[in-house]
């Protein structure tokens, strides 16, 4: 990564495209992350139901090479049983990919710490955790995620198909 720039930057007009069309994951890893275009449906729908989205291009020297969302404020009416409180008043990781043709570069390690850099900018306010998911056959997320202190909550992983371990950090 000498010499290279790596930043977050909005999802504009003049990006949008290639976030939503170009940007893929390998082939063995379309089960553990939703399409970028399904992410910032989402991300709309959150938007306007009352939470905070925060969707971004993860982009090399300006050009994108993935996609990463973070969250705030889940709406409390949105309260299932049995949902744990940190889901409620804090930041959540929702989404981080990196396209296939740029993995392994150290680009979702970058892009995890300018995530949480922007975090403790506390834009939607001063929280405590920051929360993530992921689907537990994804060792290197995994990896990723406890290398920065983000610890499993298996209280409250089921182990149902379909499911994701949450993960949780102190900020």
């Amino acid at each position: 990564m000498k010499n290279e720039a790596i930043t977050l930057e909005k999802i504009t007009y003049k990006n949008y495209v290639k976030v939503l069309f170009e940007l893929k994951v390998n082939r063995t890893q379309k089960e553990f992350v939703a399409s970028n275009l399904c992410s910032l449906a989402e991300a709309y729908v959150a938007l306007t139901n009352g939470y905070t989205p925060y969707p971004f291009a993860i982009c090399r020297n300006g050009k994108p090479v993935g996609f990463l969302m973070i969250g705030s404020g889940f709406p409390e009416e949105e309260r299932e049983e049995g949902d744990p409180d940190f889901f409620f008043d804090s930041y959540c990781i929702w989404r981080l990919m990196i396209d296939k043709k740029y993995q392994g570069r150290g680009y979702g390690r970058k892009a995890m710490e300018l995530a949480l850099e922007f975090i403790r900018t506390w834009p939607s306010g001063k929280k405590k955790h920051c929360w993530l998911s992921y689907e537990p056959e994804n060792k290197l997320a995994r990896e990723l995620y406890a290398s920065f202190g983000f610890i499993e909550q298996p209280q409250y992983f089921t182990g149902k198909p379909g499911e994701e371990m949450p993960a949780l950090l102190e900020l």
